[in-house]
């Protein structure tokens, strides 16, 4: 008999998970401007409209309950192996992370390609702060560093290219994206940072060493491209996923085609 209940709660909670994953909306929302590729304003259109859309992450997308928060948005851990070079040879870690300026990103230009209906969406975010643990071992600038602390980071006024891959699925009568993978691009006009226990408990050396990488911030910025774009990369991966596995494509670009017009036979539903 107990085996039997257990059986019953199980097939209840992963009938509840489906039908949490097949959650989406119906009726196209007002924080959303429909545009049409075939126009020729179609990347002032989608520029608008994409624009909206980050807007409206501030305040919560309704009935969209999986982005728990946008600003200040946190990750659990990022690890980072770099060695680009003789000036950088990095092994990082960060955890408890803490990023906060997604909520004022400024939409500069949002493109849509035909072909596979792919993105290339470029913005700027005034500020991106970041707050997290690390743990350091390695070389930056010719600087052995080998520590464990708490790291600050203030990018000043970024511009951000992120070009972004899709797959197309049905889902209740309506086309969506699949948003399978994304890479950014950046540039920043200033770059605070601060490193805590630095060489564990040597004050002088770790106040010299902060000073040094925010007089040649490029330099420190090049070191940690790494770092910024991956972090940047998981926010953008995990918020976009979530967002267009519950609005339709369709309410983005109407006149988007169906998997089965644009591949030519049908493509199985993302997992």
């Amino acid at each position: 008999m107990v085996r039997l209940e257990l059986i019953v709660l199980l097939v209840a909670f992963a009938t509840c998970l489906v039908r949490t994953n097949d959650v989406f909306l119906k009726e196209p929302p007002d924080y959303i401007k429909e545009c049409r590729i075939a126009d020729k304003d179609f990347v002032n259109c989608s520029t608008h409209s994409i624009q909206q859309l980050f807007d409206k992450l501030n305040d919560g997308i309704p009935g969209l309950t999986s982005i728990k928060s946008f600003d200040p948005f946190y990750l659990n851990r990022i690890r980072i192996t770099q060695g680009n070079s003789n000036a950088i040879n990095l092994k990082v870690e960060l955890a408890n992370v803490k990023i906060i300026g997604f909520g004022h990103t400024n939409v500069l230009e949002s493109q849509v390609f035909k072909k596979d209906y792919s993105w290339k969406t470029t913005f700027t975010l005034p500020e991106m702060k970041l707050q997290a643990d690390y743990s350091l071992f390695g070389r930056i600038l010719l600087i052995p560093l080998n520590g464990k602390g708490q790291v600050f980071l203030d990018a000043e006024n970024m511009t951000v290219t992120m070009h972004t891959k899709t797959r197309l699925y049905s889902k209740g009568g309506f086309t969506f994206y699949n948003v399978t993978n994304l890479h950014v691009d950046f540039k920043m006009d200033g770059l605070k940072s601060y490193f805590s226990n630095l060489f564990n408990g040597n004050k002088q050396l770790e106040d010299s060493t902060n000073k040094f990488f925010n007089d040649n911030w490029r330099m420190l910025a090049d070191a940690l491209y790494t770092v910024i774009t991956q972090t940047i990369e998981d926010i953008l991966l995990d918020v976009l996923k979530k967002i267009f596995h519950f609005i339709p494509a369709n309410f983005f670009v109407s006149d988007i085609p169906t998997p089965e017009q644009l591949y030519g036979r049908v493509k199985p539903k993302p997992k």
